[in-house]
This record gives C-alpha cells, structure tokens and sequence, in this order.
C-alpha cells in the first residue's frame, strides 16, 4: 500500500511539473498567460482570461441577464450563444501548441544605469572595430553620440541645464553596413533593439503599420518591460523613402504627413501601445511608453542625394577664371562624405524633421581593399562561417590572396556593397559543399583564383596523402 501511494505522488509530482513548464493559453483569443494575465479555469482543462471572460458576459447578459437564467441554462435570453458539450473540448490545446514558460530572470535586481556602467567612447569604438572593418569616421561619431545619450539618460540635477537628445541620421550607401553597426552597438552595450522600416509607416496606418507601431516593436523587444524599453534603441532603416515628392503639386500623404507624425516621437513623448501585439485592439491591453529617452537612428542610402551634393558643390565652384570642370564630381565614390543639412533638406526631409536629429553623419563606399579585410578580419567574417561549416565535416579550407581579390572585384562590380559577398561565394562554393559529404578521403580545399574566375578547379588534397612539392608541381 505505501508503495502504491508512493508511486501515485510521484505520478502526481511529474504531471505537476510536465503542465508547470507551459504557460496557460485562452481558448478564445489564444493569448498566453504572460499577455493576457491571470487565467480563468473551467471544466476539462480549458483556460479563459478575464478579458474574453467579462466580453462573454457583457455580450451574454446584454443589459437583462439574470444569473438564474444561466443556472437553468434557458438559451432563449443568451444571444449567440448555442448548446455545447465541454467533453468535445478536453485536451484541446495539447502540449505542442502552449507556449514553455519563459525561465524566471535572477530576482536580484539589476545595479541602476550609471556612468560607471557605460563604456567610455574609445571602448565603444574597439569593440566595434573588432565586428566592422573601416567607416572610423561614423563609429567615432556614435560612440561618442551613445555616450552622451545615456550620461544624459542617468542625469538627474535640477541646475536648468537640459541636455538634448543625440539623435543620428546615417547616409550611406548600400551594403556599406548601416544596420550592421546599430545592431552591433546595440549588442554591445546590452540594451534592447528595435529595427523597422520606413517604407511600412504611413501616418495612420492605413495600408501598413502607423507610427507608433515602432515603439512597440522595442517593447516586445525589451520583453514587454517597459522601464528596458525607454532606454532602448530604435533603428528606422530607409527614412529617405519618406521624403516629399519633389516637382508634386499635390499633398504628398506618404511623405511628409509621416515625417509629421515622427516629429513627437524623435522629441519624446508619452505613447500607449498594445503589449504583445503589433496593432491595437479592445482584446489587447495597452500600456504607456515615455520616448524622451529612447535613441533614434535613422538610416537611409539616399540614391539621388549625390546629384544634389554636385549641384551645390558646382555652384560654389564655377564662377571666375579658375572654376573647376562640371564633371569634376562624376567618379568621386565618397561624395556622400560632403554632404550638409542643407543638401538633405533639398533631398525632401522637412527641417522640423532633420531639427531632431541633431548629429548627421556618412559612411564611406566600400573599396576592394576593405572588401578583402570584411571577407577575413572581423569575428564572424564570412570565411571563417564557410571555413566553421568545413570543419564540422572535417575538412580544411583555405583562401589564396588572389582569389580574396578576385571575390572582392565582383563584388565591386555589382555596386551593392558588402551584400554581393556572401551571394558571390555561395555560387562557388555549392559544388564543393555539396560533393564532400560524399567522399571522407577529403581532407583539404583550397579555393584559387582560377576557380573564382570560373577558369579551373579548386585544390584537394586527400587524407593521408602528402602534398606534392613545389618544384614536382612546377615541371
């Protein structure tokens, strides 16, 4: 008998801490736990929340509900509602379609924001150049723009100094690693991220996500913890898709109205957004965000932005004996690095717009040269990722110096920045991933320029099998 009883409390204990690892679902909205709060339960397992609860009332009861009427189950005075058996729903969420319950963080509570905790801008910078090879200009303008972010962040003296935001706006040109330096900054200094894109915004939403959607996304980023959330990052990729129109004589909805409605955002203000979800809604509970001390970086290409830099440059230029040749601009790469607010607000961002984010700053196009050094020299570089898949079949791979440079000259040649090496060495690089598998006599590979140039093989060496030497290889 002890025994029996034994084994039926373990049973018990088990099946506690099988259903303990989930969260509850609603089996009407399908909300879990964590979104909707404290569920109710009913018969054969079924969860509701309060919210769907207290909607299944108010449509039930409708101004002349009588709780006896429910007791006699008289269906005649319940609208919409129909005769159903709870049996036909037993085990209707099974346990692949809960969500696991998310692991407890530490209780102690995190050591507050303080300037001992934040690193100094040339430590920002050395991490950063350990993941992005050049562009020094723009990662010592954000190094210093983050430090002075959160120093004013943590500042709490009442002297009549208010420090103002140092909001960034990005230009450069595509591939050249925009998203990749926010998303880097971000993981270094541990705070939550939010990337959006700003041809998905329209003023209220209509086609498309409005406005204020972005700081939700940071929520949910942050966990829904609101206090993380107000000091977090928001990244809006593509702001010169957001331009006015220039030569358009009727109201530009999709431009400057969304500029407009930005402008409270980038300044700070109070915000409700939906928690646990990317629209509003009456299922959804809502909560207060306070912008003022989020960060905004804003990035974008700009792709005729050039053309209005020449013509400015080209003017100042081209009066007198010693005016320079119009075409004198047409082959500068990094025409982008002379660029002003003047030229941007030519471009079709309105100043109250480009008044908000103080610090403006350019990347630089990318070289063959830099090209080479992002294929080998940061810590995830694209070469150690193939040379890491090789490994775990155990096979070497090597890259000759030429055939680094013959990568990086076609991908110059695409003119989309870094994004075309990743797509070049895939191409070459599928045969060889898709014969080793096949033969475990493989033990070496190394990729020439011949083979990136599609004009021979690559180099395989066998296992066990000694190279040949130089001067064989030669006669």
């Amino acid at each position: 008998m002890a025994e029996d009883q034994n084994n039926k409390e373990n049973t018990t204990t088990s099946d506690t801490n099988n259903t303990s690892e989930y969260e509850d679902v609603c089996y009407i909205c399908r909300r879990p736990e964590s979104v909707a709060g404290k569920m109710i339960h009913i018969q054969n397992d079924i969860c509701i929340c309060q919210d769907c609860m207290q909607k299944t009332f108010d449509t039930m009861n409708n101004g002349t509900f009588n709780m006896g009427d429910f007791m006699n189950m008289n269906m005649g005075k319940m609208p919409n509602i129909s005769m159903i058996n709870l049996a036909d729903l037993q085990n209707a969420v099974p346990n692949k379609q809960k969500l696991k319950k998310k692991k407890p963080k530490d209780e102690q509570p995190k050591p507050e924001l303080d300037i001992h905790s934040i690193p100094a801008p040339h430590k920002i910078k050395a991490r950063l150049d350990e993941y992005v090879v050049g562009q020094e200009h723009a990662k010592k303008v954000m190094s210093v723009a983050v430090y002075n972010h959160y120093k004013r962040v943590m500042e709490d003296t009442n002297d009549g100094v208010e420090i103002e935001k140092s909001n960034m706006l990005m230009i450069g040109p595509t591939g050249s690693g925009k998203t990749y330096l926010v998303k880097t900054l971000a993981r270094l200094l541990d705070v939550p991220l939010a990337i959006t894109d700003a041809t998905s915004l329209t003023e209220a939403g209509y086609i498309g996500d409005d406005i204020e959607s972005v700081v939700s996304k940071l929520l949910a980023a942050a966990d829904n913890d609101v206090e993380r959330a107000e000091h977090g990052i928001i990244f809006i990729d593509e702001i010169d898709k957001i331009a006015k129109k220039r030569n358009a004589n009727q109201r530009d909805v999709s431009g400057e109205s969304v500029q407009q409605g930005m402008l409270k955002l980038l300044e700070g203000a109070e915000i409700e957004v939906p928690v646990g979800a990317s629209s509003k809604n009456a299922m959804v509970p809502m909560t207060t965000v306070d912008t003022k001390n989020i960060l905004f970086i804003c990035g974008g290409a700009f792709p005729e932005l050039e053309e209005v830099i020449k013509e400015r440059l080209n003017k100042e230029a081209s009066i007198g004996f010693k005016a320079d040749l119009k075409d004198k601009y047409d082959k500068e790469e990094n025409l982008l690095c002379k660029v002003t607010v003047e030229d941007v607000r030519k471009f079709g961002m309105i100043p109250e717009f480009l008044g908000r984010l103080p610090i403006l700053f350019s990347l630089e196009a990318l070289t063959e040269d830099m090209l080479v050094r992002i294929l080998t020299e940061p810590k995830n570089a694209i070469v150690r990722q193939y040379k890491k898949l090789l490994a775990m079949d155990e096979v070497d791979l090597e890259f000759t110096e030429d055939a680094l440079h013959a990568i990086a000259k076609q991908a110059k040649e695409k003119k989309v920045g870094a994004r075309a090496l990743r797509a070049i060495i895939e191409e070459f690089m599928l045969d060889i991933m898709y014969e080793i598998p096949k033969d475990d006599n493989i033990g070496k590979v190394t990729i020439t320029e011949d083979y990136v140039e599609k004009k021979g093989g690559p180099l395989i060496e066998m296992r066990g099998v000694a190279a040949l030497p130089e001067q064989e290889v030669n006669a």
